[in-house]
């Protein structure tokens, strides 16, 4: 039997310490392909072993047996694939809520981490009064009251001094300038935090809440988190203390002075003032708790 070759044609087109700036951003070209069209082989065309030529408008019974098969094996596949597609997304959505953002999700657990924390404020009040009236007297470590103010345990009134950063007004040409540039940073709010520390500060606030020195300061997007809730600019730094001491530690700190580079050449918020005297409620965080034991000898 005389057999036919039908050749495939392709036609193919070859297409084409401060925050450094984030890396430069490159196109790639476009690359794009356009087969020629496969034509279909003609089945009506074979003759049987009898060398009885089929009519042109009735497949052959081998024919129609051919599409049936086809057309099975075509059904049994794409619910083969459906039933993948289940299985490995196992019930999750696989299109997610395009709408959703880290803001929303930083939002939302902000306020349940400020629902638990109320609650446990409370909790911890109750045992508190709970103990006093269990023991009837003061504490038996003699220390434990001294150490409350600087563990932040305790409200605190005195002097202070203010810092305030806030990013660069909008007025500002963002053009060539790294976006970055024009913000306040993590690092700039801890380089105030550390110098005023330093400088000997007896209590601190941030956005009027209290902090110690344990309190972590973490960036989300363009809000600072702290204590699980989110802040945005500008940001209020507090510290009581001696105020001559603490002006010294701002002016003698590198991270401070590298900030301050910033504000002349992108102006950025800087503000510092005294206050005659402030009140800082006490810490309404957890207070992380833990026993030190010594190294065994060996």
């Amino acid at each position: 039997m005389e057999g036919r070759i039908m050749a495939d044609n392709h036609d193919e087109h070859p297409g084409t310490d401060r925050p450094a700036s984030q890396g430069s951003h490159s196109e790639g070209g476009e690359s794009r392909s356009r087969a020629v069209a496969r034509p279909e082989l003609d089945a009506t065309s074979d003759k049987e072993p009898s060398g009885r030529a089929h009519s042109d408008h009735e497949p052959s019974p081998r024919t129609k047996r051919k599409r049936r098969g086809a057309s099975v094996l075509v059904v049994c596949l794409a619910g083969f694939m459906m039933t993948t597609a289940a299985l490995n997304s196992r019930g999750q959505d696989l299109r997610p809520d395009t709408d959703s953002s880290m803001t929303d999700i930083v939002r939302k657990q902000a306020q349940r981490n400020a629902d638990l924390q109320t609650e446990a404020n409370g909790l911890r009040s109750e045992v508190e009064k709970l103990s006093r009236e269990k023991q009837g007297t003061p504490s038996a470590d003699p220390t434990a009251s001294t150490a409350a103010a600087p563990a932040g345990l305790q409200p605190v009134k005195g002097p202070a001094i203010e810092v305030v950063l806030s990013d660069a007004p909008l007025s500002v040409d963002a053009d060539g300038v790294d976006a970055n540039m024009l913000v306040v940073h993590q690092q700039d709010i801890q380089a105030v935090v550390n110098a005023l520390w330093s400088g000997g500060a007896e209590a601190m606030t941030i956005q009027g809440q209290r902090v110690t020195a344990m309190t972590a300061v973490k960036c989300v997007g363009n809000t600072v988190v702290l204590h699980g809730v989110p802040y945005a600019p500008p940001y209020h730094i507090q510290a009581i203390g001696d105020l001559e001491s603490l002006h010294e530690a701002l002016d003698e700190s590198e991270s401070v002075r590298i900030y301050q580079q910033y504000v002349d050449a992108y102006q950025l918020g800087w503000k510092v003032k005294d206050k005659p005297s402030v009140t800082m409620p006490a810490f309404a965080g957890q207070a992380a708790t833990g026993v030190v034991t010594p190294r065994p000898k060996r």
